[in-house]
């Protein structure tokens, strides 16, 4: 695919991933068969606190992005929630220093209540670049710190989706052998609890 405007981001994803809007906080139920979590850091902790403990985070995060866009291109996507369709996001955040480059190319809305005033209406942003490891380091950081949300990595095929959080990472792989794979090689970082949260 050749096109990369919004436009043609959007038809790839509802061609490629009907199950759902790109909401990343919905993957991990809408993909079930195909993800996997990983916590950043040691003991399931969620939040670094010294320099030591960032470095490992940022070490997770870029060990798995590495395996899964390593030679390739991703897209970056990142978010903001208004109250209605269009204008200024209420709650600044610092999405546009560390995402310069991203352009709207999805608003998802959830007009469920019958109250206007709990509305919400959530932009997505995306620019595609060429994968670099630690490119992504002080974006993964407001990430860690929870100054960002909703933040995930694909390829430029949506085959695979890097959804991190603060706290750790969710993950869709291709297949749920390739799933397998990856869980497999970082059993360290996976939670004790069955559901694997």
């Amino acid at each position: 695919m050749t096109d990369h405007s919004p436009d043609a981001l959007a038809a790839l994803w509802r061609a490629r991933r009907p199950s759902g809007p790109p909401v990343a906080h919905t993957f991990r139920s809408t993909y079930a068969d195909r993800w996997v979590r990983f916590h950043s850091l040691p003991g399931s902790k969620r939040y670094p606190e010294s320099e030591d403990e960032y470095a490992v985070a940022l070490h997770r995060y870029n060990t798995v992005l590495d395996e899964l866009f390593s030679g390739g291109e991703v897209y970056v996507v990142t978010t903001d929630w208004l109250g209605t369709p269009d204008g200024p996001a209420p709650f600044p955040t610092p999405r546009r220093e560390l995402h310069p480059n991203g352009v709207h190319w999805w608003t998802q809305s959830d007009e469920e209540d019958p109250d206007p005033a709990f509305h919400t209406h959530t932009r997505l942003y995306a620019d595609r670049r060429p994968w670099q490891r630690v490119g992504l380091d002080a974006l993964l950081r407001a990430v860690t710190d929870e100054a960002l949300v909703e933040v995930f990595v694909t390829d430029t095929e949506l085959r695979r989706i890097h959804h991190p959080y603060d706290g750790g990472a969710d993950v869709v792989l291709a297949t749920p052998g390739e799933r397998d794979r990856l869980r497999g090689r970082h059993v360290d970082w996976l939670s004790p609890h069955p559901s694997g949260l």
